[in-house]
């Protein structure tokens, strides 16, 4: 029952973060759900993996190539998932950190 709640959260920030960010388009809630769950299996089994290989240039940037890892996830969540156009890098990037916030301002009250 958390996961559904968590996963609805995650599609109620996605949807947020499309109305708020210019240059990303989700067509309808069915798309938005379905993005919530490409990124959460993205962010589970493939994030770590690319932030391990990435070390070296993270390390280098101080840390900021985790933005561009994060961004790069969001741009193969647009890949894969039919109604979700992510436009440029700036609008991926934005909209990472708008589904973060709203995500977690939602999930405090779930805890």
């Amino acid at each position: 029952m958390n996961l559904l709640i968590r996963l609805l959260i995650s599609t109620l920030a996605i949807v947020v973060g499309a109305k708020v960010v210019p240059g990303i388009l989700v067509d309808s809630w069915t798309t938005a759900f379905v993005v919530a769950i490409v990124l959460g299996l993205l962010n589970t089994f493939l994030k770590p993996v690319l932030q391990i290989l990435a070390l070296p240039i993270t390390i280098l940037t101080l840390g900021l190539f985790y933005f561009v890892i994060n961004v790069f996830i969001i741009y193969l969540a647009s890949y894969f998932v039919s109604g979700f156009h992510v436009d440029g890098f700036i609008s991926a990037l934005i909209f990472g950190f708008v589904v973060s916030v709203v995500s977690a301002i939602l999930g405090m009250f779930l805890d």
